[in-house]
């Protein structure tokens, strides 16, 4: 016996007979409920009314209910049970408005919150060059003194240049041109806006780590919590994280230099954002491709324990990690010898098209 659930009801079978069913209610609405609680995971009253001991399933979330198999149901058909078409075409629509509506998963909260803070450090580079390109007319001397938001701070708080001097206790003469009050008000007015970004960006880096320390613990351990929180991102979702093998782990961000490889033959890349990581960067250029498949592993390892809210492992990780990391020093101390391309090819002389001249000497008249 085998439990099969369809979009219209669960059936229970012996071979291709179906041995016993329940349907759905035929409101597409509450069938569309019915299919959101599968999605999720959960097991419906009628699947839990029709299970008997020692049955099989045909879906791995009816594990407790059953060993899994594979299972080819297509003799189950709607319209043997009186339902049309239609009626699986309003389920669908009503399956959509219940998935949309569902609340956003704290990682992918997370996965927004860090493309945010993408898109705010590109806003604060592009408004801190213009600042210091427009104050530094006025006070180029500051860039000496302060940067990033103490630079911005001084600017929107003070903007007057001796006041600023006076306030960081330097003494010097200014190579700088004058400015009219109308300008440093519009440049202090910058200042502040800048001052906010870098404000936000802290408040969302803070969110970040707050965030991971809750739903990733090991992969926040294992890397840091902004780079795991970008893998989290690239993947679309930490369950999407842990379903995917080391390999692509490896390579996520490096989507475009993976197709150029597979569209031109160029040699494939051997990292994507997990260059980032201290154990990859860090690393001579010959070591990081095997430093980077052996931190893809341990990654792929963190995810799964985190999607299935299993013990905290990432110090014996990262132990592994760094043990690894000093085989691959030890065992690949020099970068290998290209080899040697022949520099002396042998050209063929030029075939001679048509008979040859012997050809001639044989047929002369």
């Amino acid at each position: 016996m085998i439990l099969v659930t369809k979009w219209f009801g669960v059936f229970l079978c012996e071979g291709q007979e179906v041995r016993g069913f329940k349907l759905f209610d035929k409101e597409p609405k509450l069938v569309a409920q019915k299919l959101a609680a599968v999605q999720r995971g959960e097991i419906l009253p009628e699947e839990k009314a029709l299970a008997v001991k020692r049955m099989k399933v045909a879906d791995a979330r009816l594990k407790p209910l059953g060993k899994p198999m594979v299972f080819d149901s297509s003799f189950i058909r709607p319209e043997n049970y009186g339902l049309t078409p239609d009626m699986m075409q309003k389920v669908m629509l009503e399956l959509g408005k219940i998935r949309v509506r569902e609340p956003l998963s704290e990682d992918r909260s997370i996965a927004q919150a860090i493309r945010a803070t993408d898109d705010l450090i590109e806003e604060i580079n592009l408004l801190s060059e213009r600042l210091h390109e427009w104050y530094g007319v006025y006070f180029p001397e500051l860039g000496d003194f302060a940067v990033d938001a103490e630079y911005a701070r001084l600017v929107s708080e003070m903007g007057d240049r001796q006041v600023i001097m006076d306030h960081l206790g330097v003494s010097l003469e200014s190579v700088g041109t004058d400015l009219v009050e109308r300008d440093l008000d519009i440049i202090r007015g910058m200042g502040r806006t800048l001052l906010e970004l870098y404000n936000r960006k802290e408040s969302l880096d803070a969110y970040v780590l707050e965030g991971m320390d809750r739903v990733a613990p090991n992969l926040s351990a294992l890397l840091n919590p902004n780079l795991a929180a970008r893998l989290i991102s690239l993947a679309g979702g930490l369950q999407r994280l842990a379903k995917f093998p080391s390999s692509t782990v490896q390579l996520l961000g490096a989507e475009k230099a993976l197709f150029l490889h597979l569209r031109t033959g160029k040699r494939p890349p051997k990292h994507g954002v997990i260059f980032q990581h201290p154990w990859i960067n860090r690393s001579p250029y010959w070591q990081r491709g095997k430093v980077a498949r052996s931190l893809g592993g341990k990654i792929s390892i963190a995810a799964k324990v985190d999607a299935y809210r299993g013990e905290f492992i990432a110090d014996k990780l990262k132990e592994q990690m760094e043990k690894r990391v000093a085989e691959i020093k030890e065992k690949y101390p020099e970068p290998p010898r290209r080899e040697q391309r022949q520099q002396s090819q042998q050209v063929r002389p030029q075939q001679r098209k048509g008979p040859s001249p012997k050809y001639y000497q044989n047929h002369r008249r």
